[in-house]
């Protein structure tokens, strides 16, 4: 197939390709037919010729910037860009002029240029970077011929060594893939996206700024120098935004210790209300105002808008990338919103040759500029007369005397010094290239035309320069520039001029001024951004699932102390928490204090007890011989004084301090006194029913009623209580023992350990269960003696003594047990026990013994021998007993017995 192009210019214009054959399909057909797919149909009407700047030269760079920003949909580009744009595009030019006049750097080589511009659209960039590569891609002219059969003259495209920029990572990831395929070396100066370090996918792409990875590595460290742990990060939609907070979200969780609560983008073309849902999901996680944000400068404007708007001005922690770095724009009419703001910014300085440079620029001195007129018109904000085009009424014209700086603000560009930087990286790798193959020569040598790419390439990633700044230029393996960067703050209040204030530097390692560091209303107390605050003392951590940063402090409660960050343990059984339950502290012994009001009570009725005991007895041996003592059994009511006093005597034994002998006589006499009162009553009651129940069947009077038989059956019925409590020592010898279990309520301020002896509620009860045998069996004898002849019923006091003394220990049993649950339940079973006792012991004396002696001391003339009974006549009085119990039965029936009369 043959194409020829009939033109007035030259016969050069007639251009053909071969036909595609199927095993011969070229890298620049298949990216054609890539733009063909990607680029709008109105961009392929711009022509095949890019509109660019061209530099001649004995070696070409290529250049792109952003010189315009991205167009409405349809148009590829929109309105020009005066600092990321001209700025930057002036500083290659400006560098350019500098090397070729510095007789040390490529001397004789006159280095030229083609800059195009991107539009600040990765699509577009990449259309217009095939002119770097047109002249590597060869063609096949055999089959074209002019009309006169001579063949063509085919200028030979320019050859572009190298590349310098782009500017946004996505423009860059965009070039670096075409690049890469004619192993065309490109040096970014702006670009920091974390993904092109990667050298097996973009192995000819290097760059003079730091990757976002050392910004990122950067900001984590601030926020772990200010003690957070928990934020949140914004990104706008793109490889800046997106990579950089996927690079903080790594190199975080790679150091740990600190938890992202939510990671928001930002879309490309944001809906309406679309930051204030922002600001409302950060809000989710109110814990974490700190908030990583990569974003452009138009994003972090509107989310200080939206902050503002739901009033939450001071409550977000910014940490800003560089895109935000010193930047007015960002923050213009949003200062109180942005206060505390800590921004970081790749290390750079003023170029003060450059602002010299351009600030001297002017329509006549820089045609070379194609843009120029461009940026003339919106700097000024005036308008150029052209042939043929009318200017609008009320618009000032150019008079071209304008001088930049002097009649327009003028600012030096952040990445001029960067651009100048890459600039030189490329003429010092050429340079020492140059020194290697063209030893002597004093132009580009055969050896050098064409440039090798990956040669050039090895030499780029070598060069060692002091740049522009004075700042070292190098690169690593994957074509990265060292980490520097500038920490700034911007302070509002407390200040004479308020702005960004440099606070730090980090240079592979952080070095921040924390004292000079200030927040919303000047406060120098670092706010919180944390998930969850420090646990107080005696709280443990129980994490939140799948939220290192979460937690929630538990309570180390009842005993346990703090056994690690994590964890509680119990303290040992005789121990208790420290008050910040950070360990165990011993717990205080206890023991019945005679000062205490549980002991008072008791002891004052033991000592009336014993001392109405004792004016008892000695009242007996004093009137001994008197009918009233005789009478009442002298013999067993001495054995019945001697355990009521041993009864009141035990009192003591219950609330002295406990120890072996005290312990051994608790044993003893617990049971004791009671065993002997009891077991004379019932000795007593049982001799008393025997006679009577003896009387109704005969004159006979019943065995064992003498004094001494009385005396030997007491005495039997006491050895049966001495001699388990004797078999009790031998099985277990009496001893004292500590509980910690008794007295250990909920709250362990209140744990007390018990000095007690070795007796338990049931060994206490066992003691006394025999005596309690006695009691019962003693009170059935006094009912059935209830029908004795009050004449001689002495069985009755002892009924009613008997009667009473179960209704004191009936109450007692529930109180004993009732409270074996209760704190107190040593003093309140050791008052109960002692009271009842005494309270029985004192039954027992005043009714059996009180009366006697109060007729002996106060009526001696009624203690006078009475008729000497015979057992004959307390048989008949039993007899008569009888008789009339029955009657009195059969009365109550409702039955009248009628009797004959027996007289007639």
């Amino acid at each position: 197939m043959t194409l020829k192009h009939h033109t007035s210019l030259s016969c050069y214009n007639c251009v053909s390709f071969r036909s595609f054959r199927c095993c011969a399909l070229t890298w620049i057909h298949l990216l054609w037919m890539l733009l063909v797919v990607l680029a709008p149909e109105s961009w392929a009407h711009q022509g095949t010729q890019p509109h660019s700047i061209k530099i001649e030269g004995d070696i070409t760079l290529g250049g792109l910037f952003p010189v315009h920003s991205r167009g409405p949909a349809g148009v590829p580009c929109g309105e020009i860009k005066k600092e990321k744009g001209i700025h930057r595009m002036e500083a290659m030019l400006y560098a350019l002029d500098q090397i070729n006049s510095d007789p040390d750097v490529l001397p004789n080589i006159t280095l030229g240029a083609r800059i195009l511009d991107t539009c600040s659209r990765d699509t577009y960039a990449l259309e217009q970077s095939l002119t770097f590569v047109q002249a590597l891609i060869q063609k096949d002219n055999s089959d074209v011929r002019c009309s006169n059969g001579e063949p063509p003259i085919i200028p030979k495209p320019e050859r572009v060594v190298g590349v310098i920029g782009a500017s946004a990572s996505s423009v860059s990831i965009m070039v670096a893939n075409v690049l890469r395929l004619f192993a065309i070396p490109q040096i970014s100066y702006a670009s920091t996206a974390p993904e092109l370090s990667d050298n097996n996918r973009y192995d000819y792409f290097s760059r003079v700024v730091p990757p976002d990875s050392f910004q990122a590595q950067a900001m984590v460290d601030i926020v772990k120098a200010m003690g957070w742990n928990y934020v949140s990060t914004l990104a706008s939609e793109g490889n800046y935004g997106e990579s950089g907070v996927d690079a903080f979200i790594q190199i975080s969780r790679e150091a740990g210790g600190l938890c992202i609560a939510q990671s928001i983008k930002i879309p490309r073309e944001p809906r309406p209300g679309e930051f204030d849902k922002i600001i409302k999901r950060l809000m989710e996680t109110s814990n974490a105002r700190g908030v990583i944000i990569f974003a452009n400068e138009d994003d972090i404007k509107r989310v200080l808008e939206a902050a503002k708007t739901a009033n939450l001005t001071g409550h977000f922690l910014f940490v800003g990338s560089d895109s935000w770095g010193a930047k007015i724009s960002p923050i213009l009419n949003q200062e109180d919103v942005a206060e505390g703001a800590v921004t970081i910014l790749p290390k750079r300085a003023s170029i003060e040759g450059f602002d010299q440079y351009f600030t001297s620029r002017s329509l006549e001195n820089n045609r070379r500029n194609i843009w120029f007129a461009e940026f003339w018109e919106d700097d000024f904000k005036c308008k150029l007369t052209r042939p043929g085009v009318r200017v609008d009424t009320g618009q000032r014209k150019c008079t071209g005397e304008e001088r930049i700086s002097r009649d327009s603000p003028y600012e030096q560009e952040g990445k001029v010094q960067f651009v100048i930087d890459a600039v030189y990286a490329m003429a010092h790798a050429l340079h020492n290239m140059h020194l290697d193959l063209c030893p002597g020569a004093t132009n580009v040598c055969d050896k050098m035309d064409p440039v090798e790419g990956g040669m050039l390439l090895s030499y780029i990633r070598a060069v060692n320069f002091n740049g522009s700044a004075g700042t070292g230029v190098m690169f690593n393996e994957n074509g990265d520039a060292p980490g520097r960067y500038d920490i700034f703050q911007y302070q509002l209040s407390n200040t004479t001029n308020p702005g960004y204030k440099n606070i730090g530097q980090w240079t592979n390692h952080l070095r921040l001024n924390a004292e000079e560091m200030q927040w919303s209303g000047g406060d120098r107390q670092v706010p919180d951004s944390v998930c969850s605050f420090p646990c107080e003392s005696g709280e443990r951590k129980r994490m939140v699932k799948g939220v290192p940063c979460c937690w929630h402090c538990e309570l180390c409660d009842g005993y346990q102390y703090l056994l690690d960050e994590f964890n509680c343990d119990t303290c040992p059984f005789d121990m208790r928490p420290t008050p910040n339950r950070t360990g165990c502290r011993p717990t205080p012994i206890i023991k019945l204090e005679w000062s205490s009001p549980w002991a008072i009570i008791p002891v004052f009725l033991a000592v009336l007890g014993i001392l109405a005991t004792s004016g008892v007895i000695i009242t007996f041996i004093r009137f001994n011989d008197t009918p009233i003592v005789r009478a009442s059994g002298r013999e067993l009511s001495y054995v019945l004084l001697t355990g009521i006093f041993l009864i009141y005597l035990i009192t003591f034994l219950m609330i002295a301090e406990p120890g072996v002998v005290v312990c051994a006589f608790r044993r003893l006499l617990l049971g004791l006194g009671m065993c002997i009162s009891y077991s004379a009553m019932l000795t007593k009651t049982n001799r008393i029913y025997r006679i009577f129940e003896q009387g109704k069947k005969s004159v006979t009077p019943p065995k064992f009623i003498s004094p001494t038989s009385q005396l030997i059956i007491t005495f039997i019925l006491i050895s049966v209580q001495l001699l388990a409590i004797f078999i009790w020592f031998g099985v277990s010898p009496p001893h004292t023992i500590i509980d910690f279990e008794e007295l250990r309520p909920p709250n362990p301020e209140f744990a007390r350990g018990i000095l007690k002896c070795d007796m338990s509620d049931l060994s206490i009860i066992g003691c006394l269960s025999y005596s309690i045998v006695l009691m019962v069996t003693c009170t059935v004898y006094a009912i059935k003696s209830r029908g004795v002849p009050e004449t001689f019923n002495e069985a009755k006091p002892i009924g009613f003594t008997m009667y009473t003394t179960c209704i004191i220990w009936l109450a007692f049993v529930p109180i004993f047990f009732g409270t074996a649950q209760s704190t107190e339940k040593m003093f309140i079973q050791t008052t109960t026990l002692t009271v009842s006792m005494s309270l029985s012991a004192t039954v027992s004396l005043g009714m059996l013994y009180i009366p006697k002696v109060y007729v002996i001391i106060f009526h001696p003339e009624q203690n006078v021998q009475k008729r000497k009974r015979s057992f004959k006549s307390v048989a008949q009085a039993a007899t008569v007993s009888t008789h009339l119990s029955q009657k009195s039965n059969d009365k109550q029936n409702g039955e009248t017995k009628i009797e004959p009369d027996r007289s007639q």
